[in-house]
């Protein structure tokens, strides 16, 4: 139990300095001479349309334009999107050819259209302080990087969001050697979060954009990759001060949403996944059997693995706004990691797919 207890120490440690080195957004570019274009997939999101837009309105970086692009919504988001003509530019989307995944396609065609010299690619559900997008400028200046990124503030409103949305943080934060990542340009060494990307202009286009990554429901990731191959540094910052995602509004999205993402982005690897559930089940879920051991039987250096993986969920969470009573919750996020683990693996095994806003990828 004591080289056990000093293995999650560590684990402890890394989490950290993980926390320390990962920049925030901090100051602001005062010079707004540079334009940057907002490019916003929407299919069916007539409760975000809105939202979205007016944020990015309310953005006090001048020099912008906004692009929708309505992928062939089904509800009422084309007459949402109608009410601010006079200040966005509306696009439709072009049936989705094959091979391409539909966001993928949908961003794509949003690039043809901008004109700015940095892009931002936005989800709909997310919403940013105004002056998120001048302090995440200057970061990319500043560390001369062709792209910036970083995983959102997440508000959870069910109970399966609270125990798998917080998780996304969770990983960058603890798997990810944050300050080997963004200072060097080797692609093993990547996170980022489609909901908020910000490239500059001539780096997108030059390793080739969304195109080069059509097929790929973790398309994020592999973008990024993408622009490491090519040379350029890539910034995963703390952005959880500025920028927010509602992800998912039912358990049901929650479900399908992280089925499409987790297997696929382990490479879609058997061997992998029954490591990550093994290690999950040993590391988060044990300390919850090994406490309750400890209590009964007074045997107190048993009970300490909870409370170190409760520490390090604590200071992640406060690291990027979550609820301070969510690391409670850990050792059940772990085994609905495992369950949701394993569906993806038999759906990707099997060929059935995954579906996600009225598609069906395999």
């Amino acid at each position: 139990m004591a080289a056990y207890v000093c293995i999650l120490l560590i684990f402890l440690f890394l989490t950290i300095l993980n926390i320390v080195t990962m920049p925030r957004l901090k100051d602001r570019m005062d010079d707004h001479s540079a334009k940057v274009s907002f490019l916003i997939p929407m299919r069916n999101e007539e409760d975000n349309a809105a939202g979205i837009i007016q944020s990015i309105l309310d953005s006090s970086y001048s020099n912008k334009e906004i692009i929708v692009l309505n992928d062939h919504s089904e509800d009422r988001t084309e007459s949402i999107l109608a009410q601010f003509r006079s200040e966005i530019k509306i696009i439709q989307g072009n049936p989705l050819p094959e091979q391409w995944v539909g966001k993928v396609y949908a961003c794509h065609q949003l690039s043809k259209e901008a004109t700015g010299d940095y892009l931002c690619f936005i989800d709909a559900d997310v919403r940013m302080e105004p002056d998120a997008v001048s302090k995440a400028l200057h970061l990319l200046k500043k560390r001369k990087a062709g792209l910036i990124t970083g995983f959102p503030q997440f508000p959870t409103k069910t109970f399966l969001a609270k125990l798998l949305v917080p998780l996304q943080h969770f990983f960058v934060f603890f798997h990810l050697p944050n300050a080997v990542a963004n200072l060097s340009t080797k692609p093993a060494f990547t996170a980022a979060h489609g909901a908020f990307m910000l490239f500059d202009k001539s780096a997108y286009l030059d390793s080739g954009g969304h195109a080069t990554v059509r097929n790929s429901l973790v398309e994020d990731i592999h973008l990024t990759r993408v622009l490491k191959r090519n040379g350029y540094r890539c910034i995963l910052s703390n952005i959880t001060n500025s920028v927010s995602c509602d992800m998912y509004e039912t358990n049901a999205e929650v479900w399908e949403g992280f089925t499409k993402n987790i297997f696929t982005g382990l490479g879609r690897s058997i061997l992998v996944a029954v490591i990550v559930a093994l290690f999950y089940i040993s590391f988060y879920f044990f300390p919850l059997v090994s406490f309750i051991y400890g209590l009964i039987g007074q045997e107190w250096l048993w009970c300490l693995p909870l409370l170190i993986i409760y520490l390090q969920t604590f200071l992640i969470d406060v690291a990027t706004g979550q609820s301070k009573l969510h690391f409670f919750l850990m050792p059940l996020s772990a085994i609905a990691l495992v369950i949701l683990l394993f569906t993806a693996a038999i759906k990707g095994i099997s060929g059935s797919g995954y579906t996600w806003k009225g598609r069906i990828y395999r």
